[in-house]
C-alpha cells in the first residue's frame, strides 16, 4: 500500500526531512520518528525556523537544524502539501532551485489541497496526526520502530490530538496508541516531560494575564480574537508561544465556537491560529478562506498586506454563514 515510499528511499543513500515554518509537535514527531526508523539512511532534519522553546519536551529536538542539506539525495517534506507554509523555502533561490531539481516526497494528513509547484510524490491521508500516518507506512513496509521511534510517533499524535482528546481521534489512534506503548512508548513519561517544559515563569504568567484582557468577543460571544503584535512576539515567543499561551483558554469560554489567535509583523504578513468547539467543525475552513488550511477544529492560515481589524472583518462576515451550512 506504501510502496511508493520505499521506491522512493531505497536508492538513496543521504535524506533532508524538512518541516515547514510553524513547527508543531506533530511535525517535529513525524521528522524525529523518520529520522529513528530510517536508521540506516544519512539522515538531515530541515526546518527554516527555530524549533520553539515549548517544543523542546522532545528528546531530540535539537537535531533539527535551520542548515538546509545542499547534497541529500532526496527530500522529504513532513506534516504539509501548502505552499504558503513552506514560502520561506520559496523565497530562498538556491533551495527552491534544489527542490525543483532533487526527488521529493510529501507525507501529509491535512485535507488542505496539494499546491506545491515544485514536481514531488506523495502519500497524502486525512488523519489525526502526521505521525500516525508515519506508524502506518513503518508498519505496511516492514520498518523497525525502535523504542525511541514510538516515542516521537506517540508524542506526534499526542500533540495533534490533545493527548487523545480532539474529535478526529478514532478507535484506530487508541489501537495505534496501545501498539506504540507495546513498542516501549511510555504515556506517562512522555506527558511528564511535556508538563515540564510546559511551565512558565512569573513573567510568562503575567503576560497570559495580559492577553487575557486583550480578548475581544464578537457575534454574540461566538468569536473571540486576540492580536499578538510583533512586540510580543518579538519579546515572549523564544520563551513560550503566545499561540500556545491563550487559544485553549478562548475556546474554553462560555458561548465561544471559533477562536483565533492572530499575529501581525512589520513586513505586513499575519498569520492567525483557530480552534472550534466540538459542535463547530468548521476550522479549515475558515483557514481556507486566507489560504491555509488544517482540520475541522484546528487550523491555521497566513495572509499579507491586511491588518487585524481587517481579519476579524472577514471573520465576523463569514462565520455565521459557515456556522449555518455546518
Amino acid at each position: 500500500m506504501y510502496n511508493a515510499f520505499t521506491d522512493f528511499i531505497k536508492d538513496k543513500h543521504k535524506l533532508c526531512i524538512i518541516q515547514a515554518e510553524n513547527p508543531d509537535g506533530d511535525s517535529l514527531g513525524s521528522a524525529i520518528a523518520l529520522d529513528y526508523l530510517l536508521s540506516n539512511k544519512e539522515i538531515s532534519l530541515y526546518c527554516p525556523v527555530d524549533i520553539p522553546r515549548y517544543l523542546h519536551y522532545f528528546e531530540d529536538w535539537s537535531r533539527v537544524t535551520n542548515e538546509f542539506d545542499y547534497h541529500a539525495d532526496g527530500y522529504i517534506i513532513v506534516d504539509t502539501a501548502a505552499q504558503i507554509l513552506l514560502s520561506k523555502l520559496m523565497d530562498d533561490t538556491a533551495i527552491r532551485n534544489r527542490l525543483f531539481s532533487a526527488p521529493v516526497f510529501v507525507l501529509d494528513h491535512h485535507e488542505t489541497p496539494d499546491d506545491l509547484e515544485f514536481p514531488h510524490e506523495s502519500i497524502i491521508e486525512v488523519r489525526p496526526a502526521c505521525a500516525e500516518l508515519i506508524y502506518h507506512i513503518a508498519k505496511d513496509q516492514n520498518l523497525t520502530i525502535t523504542k525511541e521511534a514510538a516515542d516521537a510517533i506517540f508524542q506526534g499524535i499526542l500533540s495533534d490530538t490533545l493527548g487523545l482528546t480532539s474529535a478526529s481521534v478514532t478507535a484506530e489512534t487508541f489501537e495505534i496508541a496501545a501498539e506504540l506503548t507495546k513498542l516501549g512508548a511510555n504515556v506517562s513519561e512522555l506527558e511528564d516531560r511535556r508538563r515540564e517544559f510546559m511551565k512558565k515563569s512569573p513573567r510568562i504568567l503575567d503576560y497570559k494575564a495580559d492577553l487575557i484582557k486583550r480578548i475581544e468577543y464578537s457575534l454574540d460571544g461566538i468569536l473571540a480574537t486576540v492580536h499578538i503584535p510583533w512586540d510580543d512576539i518579538r519579546e515572549y515567543s523564544d520563551e513560550y508561544n503566545p499561540n500556545v499561551l491563550i487559544l485553549e483558554e478562548m475556546r474554553l469560554v462560555e458561548g465561544v465556537k471559533v477562536a483565533v489567535a492572530i499575529k501581525t509583523y512589520p513586513d505586513g504578513k499575519v498569520t492567525g491560529k483557530i480552534r472550534t468547539s466540538i459542535d463547530t467543525p468548521i476550522a479549515d475552513k475558515v483557514a481556507g478562506y486566507f489560504g491555509g488550511g488544517g482540520h475541522p477544529f484546528a487550523a491555521g492560515f497566513r495572509t499579507y498586506d491586511t491588518s487585524y481589524e481587517d481579519v476579524v472583518h472577514d471573520l465576523v462576515n463569514m462565520i455565521p454563514e459557515l456556522l449555518h451550512e455546518a
